[in-house]
């Protein structure tokens, strides 16, 4: 089976003539159906958001499409709220999740008066004392259900993961947090990452429901909104079905509306990763003891290959998808791991051409390194009347030596 992409081989050439190889080229159009498709599903619910998680794509010219749709944005660090800070966004429209969490972001976040997730019972009194006798809007606290759900392979088993609290732990924090001069407390879960069964985002829906139920047994009415956490997962293989979000809405709904909470989710790589494409040029095509497609992108440019074992389809331009040639698909990092695809199908491949990796709009550019002393690429979107933006340029030597004391 094959992925289509929205552009041919001479406006791609056309591009990377522009902005050099490798390079990360985003569809606004696709973006924008995309993220509109996920707020329609859940207009039912009064003051629904989702929460953009700004690590899967921590570029402003993309960020601004989203927030355009009506997108908040999560964040995990000071780096990112200060992202945030520069496009002039704060407040609710920000959804903290942090870890280890040190006072000094909590103060940050404080100043923006973004909605705080707190991760640890004993994060409580730390952001408590950072609070004072402020009065603050939204503070949320990240619940890990244990054995009452399954997580999946990439994040791993809610007693065998860091993050959140038990049961017992959320009700001691929000007796802690009651104290305070907190107008809404809410409560946020998130126990996996790129699922693609729909019945799993219902269960987490029913999960939460029982637990508002037990805090609310000691604290009525404490609850005023849910995070049901992101982890929508994409058909990475061409074989796999993609998510129906309405069937995901109308699980939830009969799970929480009798509630009568607001509802927010934090997806990210359902939200942009279908539509970014890293475009690669062939340098060489090398027998060993197995033939090597050779490219000018690494596992640096996108590491979920190399790091998950993660399946990322390939196109040649101008020669499709399918073909009767194997090949490993490699970089030239001096690192056995740094490869793009190992025993692939490709039409025969030849130096000059151009491979599309498919499905990096997500966790891609985002998660590039600097190993060897290579430079990460630059970052183009495609608008609908097929212009170009450049929203991040090449990295150059003397960004990677700016920090060094020679």
């Amino acid at each position: 089976m094959s992925k289509t992409v929205p552009f041919n081989k001479e406006k791609a050439l056309g591009i990377l003539a522009e902005h050099g190889s490798p390079l990360y080229v985003y569809d606004e159009k696709g973006i924008r159906d995309n993220a509109q498709k996920l707020n329609d599903a859940f207009a039912w619910s009064s003051g629904y958001k989702n929460y953009f998680a700004v690590k899967a794509t921590p570029t402003p010219g993309i960020l601004r499409v989203l927030r355009e749709e009506g997108m908040g944005f999560d964040c995990s660090s000071r780096s990112e709220l200060l992202l945030m800070q520069g496009m002039g966004v704060s407040g609710n429209d920000i959804f903290f999740t942090s870890n280890n969490t040190p006072r000094e972001d909590f103060e940050l976040a404080i100043e923006l008066g973004v909605i705080v997730n707190i991760d640890d019972l004993t994060q409580v009194p730390v952001f408590l004392d950072a609070l004072g006798d402020k009065e603050y809007d939204s503070v949320a606290v990240r619940y890990n259900p244990g054995d009452e759900h399954g997580g999946n392979e990439i994040i791993g088993q809610p007693t065998e993961a860091k993050y959140g609290m038990s049961l017992e732990q959320v009700i001691e924090a929000y007796e802690m947090l009651s104290k305070a001069n907190i107008k809404h407390l809410g409560l946020h879960t998130m126990v996996a990452s790129n699922e693609l069964h729909e019945e799993f985002f219902v269960k987490t829906a029913q999960i939460i429901k029982n637990a508002v139920k037990s805090i609310e047994v000691k604290m009525p009415n404490a609850v005023k909104f849910v995070n049901l956490g992101g982890g929508f997962g994409i058909p990475y293989n061409p074989e796999d079905s993609a998510l129906d979000y309405q069937k995901i809405s109308d699980g939830v709904r009969s799970e929480l509306e009798e509630l009568g909470v607001e509802i927010y989710t934090e997806n990210g790589r359902a939200i942009t990763g279908p539509y970014g494409y890293l475009l690669t040029s062939v340098r060489y095509v090398m027998e060993k003891y197995k033939t090597y497609v050779g490219v000018d992108a690494s596992m640096h440019n996108l590491m979920r290959p190399g790091m998950y074992g993660a399946y990322h389809h390939i196109s040649v331009l101008g020669k499709g998808d399918d073909g009767d040639m194997t090949y490993d698909v490699v970089g030239s990092l001096c690192e056995n791991n740094d490869k793009f695809a190992i025993d692939r199908r490709l039409p025969e491949v030849e130096p000059g051409d151009i491979l599309v990796i498919h499905d990096a709009g997500a966790h891609g550019h985002a998660m590039g390194f600097n190993y060897n002393g290579l430079l990460r690429s630059a970052e183009v979107l495609l608008h609908e009347d097929g212009s170009t933006e450049l929203v991040r340029r090449v990295e150059t030597f003397e960004d990677y030596s700016r920090t060094i004391q020679w």
